[in-house]
């Protein structure tokens, strides 16, 4: 212990400037953050599950796009 009394003065001020700018977060500071970016990131990017909605409507899409196409073949032969 009588090793690290030189050094006291110097560890005290790493800690309290350390402190003081923030460097050492709560857990509720860490959480609040955590729900600020994830509310960002839904207003941001799309679900997986909302992809995958629109893909299976732009198929359908295709699918009655190619229904009406073959049909106005089949009427102009």
């Amino acid at each position: 212990m009588d090793e690290f009394l030189p050094f006291a003065a110097v560890i005290i001020a790493v800690v309290g400037f350390c402190v003081q700018f923030g460097m050492f977060v709560r857990p509720v500071e860490l959480e609040k953050k955590h729900r600020e970016i994830m509310e960002e990131s839904y207003k941001k990017f799309a679900s997986i599950n909302m992809v995958e909605d629109i893909k299976a409507e732009f198929k359908e899409i295709k699918s009655k796009i190619d229904q009406i196409y073959e049909m106005l073949i089949a009427r102009r032969e």
